[in-house]
């Protein structure tokens, strides 16, 4: 299946891994992420927005004074839809636990002053997800 032919590719974020990729990230290095908190990466607590489940997703995350942004490679996966429903989250960034509010999502090419440099160059080609850090 061509990554553009994706569900979880949507207009202005775009899917552009392939599946065993997906696969391997969830299988093996979420797991090790969530047991070392490895810098760089924070896990985001979030719960299901139909189930009400509590979920932890592992993501590369990105701060700039009171803004956190990650790079949606994988689309508008359901995480990104439960904390966008939800409109908050919960996120472990290292060593410390923040809450986040005010959650956008920028599609490629929209407005990224105020971004870490990496999420600036990466919104060429993926859609950030924005959120305030309160």
């Amino acid at each position: 299946m061509a990554t553009s032919d994706h569900p979880k590719s949507v207009p202005g974020v775009p899917y552009i891994f392939p599946d065993w990729l997906d696969y391997l990230q969830h299988k093996v290095e979420s797991p090790l992420i969530k047991r070392f908190h490895l810098p760089g990466f924070a896990v985001i607590e979030h719960r299901g927005r139909k189930s009400g489940n509590p979920y932890r997703t592992v993501v590369r995350a990105f701060c700039k004074g009171p803004r956190l942004a990650v790079m949606l490679g994988h689309g508008k996966a359901d995480w990104v839809r439960n904390v966008l429903a939800a409109g908050e989250a919960d996120v472990q960034l290292f060593r410390r636990n923040v809450h986040v509010t005010n959650v956008r999502i920028v599609p490629i090419g929209g407005d990224t002053s105020g971004l870490p440099w990496i999420t600036r160059l990466g919104s060429r080609w993926v859609g950030i997800l924005v959120a305030d850090i309160t």
